[in-house]
């Protein structure tokens, strides 16, 4: 039994990253893969049907790479951030080139399970919202979802502090200055931690009763 996690945010090492990754240790009794699409090249789905015939994606990009690991692999957990109220568009354009797996009752990823993982400065369920529905359209069941708030990139610009439309004036309020105790870290949300080993363990049980024909 396989595991593939995927980080879809751009930002490598970060808060998204680091919560795959948490899932993926709770997981017991299988193998377990991560990959980062932070510096990948992947569009979006054209809607050129050409594969339909195969279920193979014919556009040439860092996808056809990941092909393989996706359909090899006998669970996901995939995770990506809040980027304007809803899934980042690497994230989102990994998933839309799924379609590939579903021509003819496609049953490349059709009765497997995931778990989303949703990361935002501010509210990162839409990330969850959007990963169960690309979920669902693949016949994936999403056993669980675990959640984090993470550092908006307005804390590292440069110009937190002053920029009135950023992140920093929108949650703190103006005149804030930026200081370790407000940036956010994992390492201060121990119940996401939990909650990513507890998800990463409920895998486990599904593939263990997978395994017995259960």
């Amino acid at each position: 039994m396989n595991v593939l996690g995927v980080s879809c945010s751009p930002r490598k090492d970060a808060t998204t990253e680091r919560l795959v990754k948490e899932v993926l240790a709770g997981v017991d009794g299988a193998d377990t893969e991560f990959v980062s699409l932070a510096g990948k090249k992947i569009g979006p789905c054209i809607a050129c049907l050409g594969c339909v015939k195969d279920n193979v994606c014919v556009l040439k990009d860092d996808l056809a790479d990941l092909r393989g690991k996706i359909v090899n692999a006998d669970a996901y957990v995939i995770g990506g951030a809040n980027y304007f109220s809803g899934l980042n568009g690497l994230g989102r354009c990994f998933l839309e080139r799924w379609y590939q797996f579903r021509h003819r009752e496609g049953k490349s990823v059709a009765g497997k399970v995931g778990v989303a993982v949703g990361v935002g400065g501010g509210d990162p369920k839409p990330v969850i919202e959007d990963i169960r529905t690309f979920f669902q359209y693949n016949q994936v069941e999403c056993l669980a979802d675990v959640v984090a708030q993470g550092a908006a990139s307005c804390f590292v610009c440069g110009y937190g502090e002053t920029c009135t439309v950023g992140a920093i004036h929108m949650f703190f309020g103006p005149g804030t200055k930026i200081t370790d105790d407000i940036i956010p870290s994992l390492d201060k949300q121990p119940e996401s931690l939990a909650a990513a080993r507890a998800a990463g363990k409920a895998l486990s049980d599904r593939l263990k009763k997978f395994a017995v024909g259960t």
